[in-house]
């Protein structure tokens, strides 16, 4: 018998990211990425960038992923999505961008974007499964290795096709 995709996700919730949480996430971003954010700037993000939002994933109240953007008039920008390496390969990262879109649509943002490695291809059909497309390339954008990134712009659901789902994360504006 095949598991629901609720039963499958049973126990893993999502909130807002707060300065408590920035210890968890640097286990998560050191994880994750091969130029790590440091923990000053998510304390910057979280208390002092007025577009940011961030969101955590938790299993059973443990943090194991998290996502963020920055929304800018009615657009939002993905700046970063991850999830610890013992949590992949089980579609969470799949459901945390669910997430963060719902939450840019519930906030009236209408597109999104969001760049990604192009060797990164796991991601980019991730993506390209949620409805974004590639519209060109930013030339030599990671510094790590001057690696190019593909730039992804997708159109987001309406407020009311996304905004009545039970457990996604309230915004207070």
């Amino acid at each position: 018998m095949e598991q629901s995709n609720n039963e499958e996700h049973e126990g893993f919730s999502f909130r807002l990211m707060t300065i408590e949480d920035i210890p968890n996430v640097m286990v998560i971003e050191h994880e994750a990425f091969t130029l790590p954010w440091s923990d000053t700037a998510f304390r910057n993000e979280l208390m002092n960038n007025l577009f940011a939002r961030y969101l955590v994933m938790e299993n059973d109240g443990k943090p194991i992923g998290y996502a963020g953007m920055w929304t800018i008039v009615d657009e939002a920008h993905v700046t970063n999505i991850a999830i610890l390496k013992a949590y992949r390969g089980r579609k969470l990262g799949e459901r945390l961008l669910d997430e963060l879109i719902e939450t840019a649509a519930n906030m009236g943002m209408i597109r999104m974007t969001l760049e990604v490695r192009v060797s990164n291809t796991i991601a980019q059909r991730l993506y390209e499964k949620k409805g974004f497309v590639s519209v060109g390339l930013r030339k030599g954008y990671y510094s790590d290795n001057h690696e190019d990134a593909m730039i992804m712009w997708a159109d987001l659901p309406q407020y009311e096709e996304y905004g009545s789902r039970e457990g996604s994360v309230e915004i207070d504006e």
